[in-house]
């Protein structure tokens, strides 16, 4: 949609500013450049978290899920993220390699903070790193080094506004387009939607690591 009316379009930080106020103290103060004791203990409780990067065409958002404390803390300013089996498109590390920063999200169930983290990463296959995050009795095909540049909280307001965690409202996944059915249009037929979404169950208990 375009707007041709441009009166109310904010494109200063003065304007911003006057439409928004100032940050609280407690917002401010929630903001260091390490990962706090407390802090810590949130990334270890979390077993999902959406990884930010940005390429040559953009921004990018990754889920990334493992049992609780997958993003480990290796010191105050150090947290390692394995990087599990996918589908190789590879939009994150690729970005990595053009740009290093990045940010994730982590989502802990039923808590309505979020934690935010701000960082630097590189890509390693040290042997010896892979092998920490074994599972399954697979490895996984990298870790991202982040070096933390910035670490806080948000406050619950947005998965409270969206009821997240609220189990009555979870959608029943046979309401909206099946991944098959959603292959088979984009690929023009090209491949068979009701044959996917029937091996899918299978082929993602195989391949989950």
């Amino acid at each position: 949609m375009s707007d041709p009316n441009t009166t109310h379009r904010i494109a200063d930080l003065e304007t911003l500013q006057a439409v928004y106020g100032h940050p609280s103290i407690a917002s401010i103060k929630k903001e260091v450049d390490y990962i706090h004791p407390h802090y810590r203990k949130l990334v270890e409780a979390s077993p999902f978290a959406v990884l930010a990067t940005h390429g040559p065409d953009g921004p990018d958002a990754s889920p990334r899920g493992d049992p609780a404390g997958f993003i480990r803390v290796c010191d105050e300013k150090t947290i390692l993220l394995p990087d599990r089996r996918g589908n190789n498109r590879l939009d994150s590390l690729r970005n990595i390699i053009h740009d290093p920063r990045v940010a994730l999200l982590f989502l802990i169930p039923g808590v309505g903070e979020t934690l935010r983290i701000n960082g630097v990463a590189e890509i390693s296959t040290d042997p010896v790193l892979l092998e920490q995050f074994s599972l399954k009795g697979k490895l996984p095909s990298s870790v991202l080094i982040i070096k933390v540049k910035k670490v806080f909280f948000q406050c619950s307001r947005a998965v409270l506004r969206s009821r997240l965690w609220d189990s009555t409202l979870h959608v029943e996944r046979s309401s909206l387009p099946s991944v098959g059915a959603m292959l088979e249009t984009l690929s023009n037929a090209e491949i068979d939607g009701a044959k996917y979404d029937s091996d899918l169950p299978e082929r993602i208990q195989k391949t989950m690591y």
